[in-house]
């Protein structure tokens, strides 16, 4: 196997580099995965990182199949996916935005009484944000196009999209760790709800902006 793969060594590390500046950089992912982090605690971050690692198969897929192509080609077929994904995200922002304060003597200790989300909704909620994100099916359309070459075969194209998947998933596990640790988590939810409202305007600017890309 790995003889097999010897000769797409320089293609996979071009991939992986160019596929680690895109998931680092700020976006929806980040957002729902820092606010499940605050929010309901590490069990659910992780479980919302592992939807989103997973939705990176159905880019990948797509891609193989050829599907991408049509979605890029079709102007209200990528249109519709883009409403689409608006919609999703400035639900959820909205939802953010209404988050309350909290009172009493658990608010004056900086605490705050525990929130609950099932494992199916964290779950859905990190696949949808991720495979609904126009931006990521042109990330994949363009890797698929550009730098993978049309040369290699399918085999190794299916190996490329199970490490993106992989490392997709590690990564925003990895984050989960960060920011529902004790200390940081408990920082952040002295002032939750202002956290809450923050990641919601961030999510429904999100959103403004598949609908109207500057």
């Amino acid at each position: 196997m790995l003889v097999q793969l010897q000769p797409y060594w320089l293609e996979f590390v071009t991939i992986a580099t160019v596929h680690l500046l895109a998931v680092a950089s700020p976006g929806p992912d980040f957002a729902i995965v820092l606010k499940h982090s605050i929010n309901y605690g590490k069990r659910a971050a992780i479980i919302t990182s592992v939807g989103i690692g997973l939705a990176i198969l159905l880019h990948v897929a797509y891609s193989l199949l050829g599907i991408g192509i049509l979605i890029q080609t079709t102007p209200w077929l990528f249109q519709a996916l883009s409403y689409a994904a608006a919609a999703y995200l400035a639900y959820i922002g909205i939802q953010a935005i209404r988050a309350t304060a909290n009172t009493g003597s658990m608010a004056e200790k900086g605490e705050m009484p525990e929130r609950q989300i099932s494992d199916k909704k964290a779950f859905v909620t990190g696949f949808l944000t991720n495979g609904l994100n126009p931006k990521a099916t042109l990330f994949f359309l363009s890797l698929f196009a550009v730098v993978i070459s049309a040369q290699t075969p399918n085999e190794i194209k299916v190996v490329y999209g199970l490490y993106l998947a992989f490392a997709t998933g590690l990564w925003f596990i990895a984050l989960s760790l960060v920011l529902s640790s004790l200390r940081v988590r408990s920082f952040l939810r002295r002032q939750g709800h202002w956290f809450d409202r923050l990641m919601g305007v961030l999510l429904i600017a999100l959103a403004v902006k598949l609908v109207w890309p500057v």
